[in-house]
């Protein structure tokens, strides 16, 4: 079930209801219900995936306390079964493509099977979220769940079980278990939230993609030059408000119901640095990989030639985990190198900077993020390369350059006037919510205005929503990014 869906707009409100109007003790009972039924809207078959990871997890948390000997053993059939199935799902038929072209480069007459595998939605994010609930019972740093029943709420908690944000048990647990009443601060808060949620999901995101993004990426070779990078710079904007609002959503409607999620996302697009922009962007997952890949490596204890070495792996990986597919390691081979950069000159340390450097700074670091979202957006690092250097086509007459990108988005994307507006006035309203909220909490802010200019506010944004989000026969392809991986 989408959140962007007629189908979600009436199932959250009944949740909503439901959790306050049922006692204390069988809200848990509901909102695992609820959130199964969630998940099973798309492929009801799938759910045994998450009920078998929650079984496992669950056995072997209580397996680390009760047979302490057989701590080692029992972290390993975690990571054998939850990695293993994410390998099948995710990875088998890219592992397989990629021995068979290493056997054809030697002269071996191998080909490995291609397996027709469906991936299922939220794979990434729940194995995730669980693995981390058994290294932290591991480390001893969290007790294990003794109530199935809320360890399996924690795992397949509706908001966020199909993209995020990760959450760590040790604090979506504790609130699972925590009787929540009804004030009228979470519920306005979290309206709010997914309010602007679905402006930048349905609006900005989608909006980019049918109008900019994908003729342009779906048909490259019919392009060069400016328009290849104005459709690159609005890929940056449709992933970010495609996550960021899918994050936002999530977080609103857990806020409704008492529950605080972590933020994921903290204005990206404001980085000073490739490091900065790591510190915003995917949040949870950053924290999880500095948590339990980098700095079981060994972080910064190690000297600065071990330390850009784990960055190196650390992103790698992330990379990997993003898709299937050459494109994406690549994309985090060239983070870490990036990261590392910076590491030895110094540059990603934050410090105070004057206004005009400050603003420099977001500029280059918007710039250099963008030129890597080639290589996330591209279906395969060819088409990323084929973008790279037709980017440049026509660069030495730069009048002409941009005069050819605005033409184009006229005549070969078919665009209007009145279409360009529209998306330009939705990206300033995007950046400055973004700038007052860089400054101070933003929904608190506009919170604090007189009651008519708040709810003026208020309503043109429902009403913004309504206009010009995407619905009706596009619906289809404008399911959230992130649930491809």
């Amino acid at each position: 079930m989408l959140f962007n869906s007629l189908p979600f707009l009436i199932f959250f409100p009944c949740v909503f209801v439901l959790y306050y109007a049922l006692p204390f003790r069988l809200r848990k009972y509901m909102l695992l219900i609820a959130s199964y039924y969630f998940y099973m809207c798309w492929k009801p078959e799938f759910i045994v995936l998450i009920l078998f990871s929650t079984l496992v997890d669950y056995f072997c948390g209580l397996g680390m306390v009760r047979y302490p000997g057989r701590k080692r053993w029992l972290l390993a059939t975690s990571l054998v079964m939850n990695l293993g199935l994410l390998f099948f799902f995710k990875y088998l038929n890219f592992f397989g493509e990629t021995l068979t072209a290493l056997c054809r480069a030697v002269s071996i007459p191998f080909s490995a099977p291609a397996l027709n595998i469906i991936l299922p939605v939220g794979i990434s994010f729940y194995t995730f979220q669980t693995l981390s609930y058994t290294l932290d019972v591991y480390k001893g740093r969290l007790k294990p769940e003794r109530d199935f029943v809320t360890f399996a709420l924690f795992v397949s908690f509706f908001p966020q079980l199909v993209a995020g944000p990760i959450e760590k048990a040790s604090n979506l647990l504790p609130q699972l278990k925590e009787e929540h009443r009804f004030t009228y601060e979470n519920a306005s808060w979290g309206a709010k939230l997914m309010a602007w949620g679905f402006f930048k999901k349905m609006v900005v995101a989608d909006q980019l993609a049918i109008l900019i993004v994908d003729p342009v990426y779906q048909n490259l070779g019919s392009y060069e030059g400016g328009i290849l990078v104005l459709a690159t710079c609005a890929f940056a904007f449709q992933i970010y408000c495609d996550f960021g609002g899918y994050s936002d959503i999530a977080r609103g409607c857990a806020r409704m119901m008492g529950i605080r999620l972590m933020e994921n996302f903290r204005r990206p697009y404001f980085a000073v640095s490739v490091t900065d922009f790591w510190r915003r962007w995917h949040i949870s997952l950053t924290s999880w990989f500095r948590e339990y890949i980098y700095i079981p490596l060994g972080g910064n204890r190690r000297g600065a030639a071990k330390k850009c070495l784990f960055v190196w792996i650390t992103f790698t990986l992330s990379g990997l985990w993003h898709g299937a597919e050459w494109s994406f390691v690549l994309w985090g081979v060239l983070y870490a190198l990036l990261m590392d950069l910076e590491f030895l000159l110094g540059v990603g340390k934050p410090r105070k900077r004057h206004p005009a450097v400050h603003m420099l700074q977001c500029l280059i670091t918007f710039l250099i993020v963008c030129f890597l979202w080639v290589f996330f957006r591209a279906a395969n690092i060819g088409e990323a390369l084929y973008v790279v250097r037709h980017s440049l086509w026509g660069i030495g007459s730069p009048v002409l350059y941009c005069r050819t990108a605005v033409d184009q988005l006229f005549t070969a994307l078919g665009l209007g006037m009145a279409e360009i507006v529209m998306l330009l006035g939705t990206l300033l309203l995007l950046f400055l919510f973004d700038l007052a909220d860089e400054r101070r909490d933003a929904i608190a802010m506009v919170s604090s205005w007189p009651a008519a200019v708040r709810w003026a506010c208020y309503l043109g944004l429902v009403l913004i929503v309504l206009v010009f989000g995407v619905y009706g026969p596009r619906y289809d392809v404008r399911a959230f990014a992130y649930f491809d991986f």
